[in-house]
């Protein structure tokens, strides 16, 4: 999501103008969710993906209209019968409804996703508000802003400040971007954070396919290890960050870690799992899973109760980490651990 978002910034930024199509309504089986996104070139070429198909060639054809009028629409999309056939993936009928919105290469545009992708560089996590001002099937202006979770509002907002908190407190209980009504005027509210940033402890052979597929299924990867030879872009060429640390202890001073931190400890061994487990305890991340046997995660568990942990405490821990699928290499292991990553996710919601 962030690299995607930081590659639209440079096309707006070098003086190209795109067609944004994001779903924003759905019902019945669709190929994806609301809030997916593409981005439609003036050559046709999409960035992303609404499903694939008749959907996404559908809204090629419309962004060349939207490209002549500069004009945003909202389109419904049938699912149903011959079209659904025509999709990526196996649907059983539903509905689409479509916001097609021109995203002009003038500095106000750009300087708008520049300023969330900084708040997402940040993890400032907030929400961007659309007012859906529709008229004879099109919208005439996209009026948005991003409302900052710590009230910092940044663009203009096509209502009253009062508005605001109604908005984001609808979307937060959903946890997903929604359509929002207030006195009569329809408004788009996207929660505005990463899906989930994982937090791989040790960089040896278990982190690279784990870094690899977590960042394949959306996750935010950040890998942390005491080796420079080993933590390095050659060996994690997806991570979005790679930390070399002078050490295992005191990791966690400059990372903010909260209920969407997903703590996978992969360690070269038990004395370093153990030191980062301590110190993973004492955090409100959403995931804490540590890899080894029975019988070491018996020796660490026993040091950390003679420290003052609880059985509590140490339930907080998945271990052995990843689902059981019988997994042996470092490959099939990886697959077990980004499994749970995100069935936890799921549970947790972004």
């Amino acid at each position: 999501m962030l690299k995607q978002l930081q590659g639209i910034c440079h096309r707006l930024e070098d003086g190209e103008a795109l067609v944004q199509v994001t779903i924003i309504r759905h019902a019945g089986s669709t190929p994806r969710s609301v809030g997916s996104k593409m981005f439609v070139r003036r050559d046709g070429s999409v960035i992303g993906s609404i499903g694939g198909g008749l959907v996404e060639f559908q809204m090629q054809e419309l962004a060349r209209q939207i490209f002549e009028t500069g004009r945003a629409r909202i389109e419904t999309v049938d699912l149903t019968g011959e079209d659904a056939a025509t999709t990526d993936k196996m649907i059983c009928g539903g509905r689409l409804e479509v916001l097609l919105e021109y995203l002009s290469a003038e500095p106000g545009q750009s300087k708008a996703f520049r300023t969330l992708v900084t708040a997402l560089q940040e993890c400032k996590k907030g929400y961007l508000i659309k007012a859906l001002d529709i008229k004879g099937g099109t919208v005439s202006e996209m009026e948005r802003c991003l409302v900052r979770r710590d009230s910092v509002v940044c663009g203009g907002f096509a209502g009253p400040d009062s508005w605001i908190p109604l908005l984001t407190g609808e979307s937060a209980r959903k946890k997903s971007p929604v359509i929002a009504e207030v006195e009569g005027k329809r408004f788009f509210v996207e929660p505005t954070f990463l899906p989930g940033t994982v937090y791989l402890f040790g960089a040896g052979h278990v982190s690279r396919p784990v870094a690899d597929l977590a960042s394949m299924v959306g996750f935010q990867t950040v890998i942390l290890d005491d080796r420079a030879e080993f933590a390095n872009e050659d060996r994690f060429p997806k991570a979005d960050r790679i930390i070399v640390v002078p050490s295992y202890d005191d990791l966690f001073t400059d990372l903010d870690i909260d209920r969407d931190s997903y703590l996978v400890i992969v360690t070269r061994g038990h004395l370093h799992d153990k030191t980062v487990l301590e110190q993973s305890l004492r955090t409100r991340a959403g995931y804490i899973g540590m890899i080894g046997s029975k019988r070491k995660q018996h020796l660490v568990y026993e040091e950390l109760l003679g420290k003052g942990f609880t059985k509590e405490d140490l339930e907080r821990v998945y271990n052995p980490i990843g689902l059981d699928i019988h997994a042996e290499t470092p490959e099939e292991i990886a697959v077990s651990i980004v499994a749970q990553l995100i069935d936890v996710r799921s549970r947790i919601g972004y």
